[in-house]
């Protein structure tokens, strides 16, 4: 039988990236369980030292997520496939733009997700459909 969730699946990521995705699953559940400042700091910690995470990264990161947990693949799971996303690149020394924030077009709906490049990676919607409340992103080399 096939599920909605299972559809959404990615097929075809190389078996490393999926066994990578598995290390960095079990931490991305745990910190979504975190209160926002605590989480916010966690990553800022994480994200640094790192290089700004490109589209195909980021891309490559958020499929491995969806190919490992249906959880993640799931329209409910965007908090852990962010987070664990957001992991998964940088073990590889980038780091996406990490967000959370709402939707405000009718139903309301908090969402969590990555972006590369200034936009969202693989959500399907226009790039300002969501309003940011937090973001976490590699700190400007420039000294801004």
């Amino acid at each position: 039988m096939t599920t909605p969730s299972a559809l959404e699946r990615p097929t075809g990521v190389p078996f490393a990236r999926r066994m990578a995705a598995r290390l960095v699953l079990s931490p991305a559940l745990a910190l979504s369980l975190l209160p926002p400042r605590r989480l916010r700091a966690v990553l800022h910690f994480a994200c640094r030292g790192a290089m700004p995470a490109t589209a195909a990264q980021a891309k490559n990161a958020r499929d491995a997520m969806c190919a490992v947990s249906l959880r993640c693949a799931g329209p409910k799971g965007c908090l852990p496939r962010s987070l664990g996303a957001a992991l998964l690149c940088r073990l590889g020394g980038s780091w996406p733009t990490w967000c959370t924030g709402v939707r405000v077009v009718p139903p309301f709906t908090a969402h969590a997700w990555i972006e590369a490049d200034g936009r969202p990676v693989d959500e399907g919607v226009p790039d300002d459909y969501f309003t940011r409340l937090i973001t976490v992103a590699v700190a400007s080399r420039s000294g801004r």
